[in-house]
């Protein structure tokens, strides 16, 4: 199997942003109605993050099967609190018909390149404890929890959802 991951092209954004919300969408029924809908808008929302970010797509077979964004520097991210010399990992999408094919391992791998390219030392990443195969992945990748960089997102009537920080010293 031939995946190539590269930089989204702006012509593909809506295309992107619906990957997204797609990959997202098994949490919908995890969530309140209304939590869903403002995660869902921050999701699709892949504009507003383009002047601080770099949104990395995976195509196979000329279709899009992935997508994430990348913070070459962390402190501009909307999540602040990382600290300066940090790059972020962030909203790691795969299509669900491409799962178990390496896709979101190809796309972090491509983070892990860039942030070395900048001379970065640390790539951090928010997940929750619902999204179990994505932390397993990092895990694996050899990313460890940072619970200094834990946050309660807001607003937030649900005591277990917490955004769970990991980390890689690079």
């Amino acid at each position: 199997m031939t995946v190539r991951i590269r930089d989204a092209r702006n012509v593909e954004l809506d295309d992107v942003s619906a990957l997204m919300v797609t990959a997202y969408g098994q949490y919908e029924a995890e969530l309140p109605a209304h939590l869903w809908e403002d995660y869902r808008a921050e999701i699709a929302d892949v504009r507003r993050r383009m002047p601080f970010s770099q949104l990395i797509v995976a195509e196979h077979e000329n279709a899009l099967c992935g997508a994430v964004t990348f913070y070459p520097d962390a402190t501009k991210s909307e999540h602040l609190g990382w600290p300066e010399g940090f790059t972020e990992v962030r909203l790691l999408s795969v299509d669900p018909a491409a799962r178990g094919l390496g896709i979101g391992r190809l796309l972090t791998d491509e983070c892990i390149r860039r942030a070395k390219d900048l001379g970065a030392h640390t790539i951090g990443l928010h997940t929750s404890y619902l999204m179990w195969v994505a932390r397993d992945m990092y895990e694996r990748m050899g990313f460890v929890r940072a619970p200094e960089f834990d946050f309660v997102p807001e607003p937030n009537e649900l005591p277990d959802l917490v955004a769970i920080a990991y980390r890689l010293e690079i």
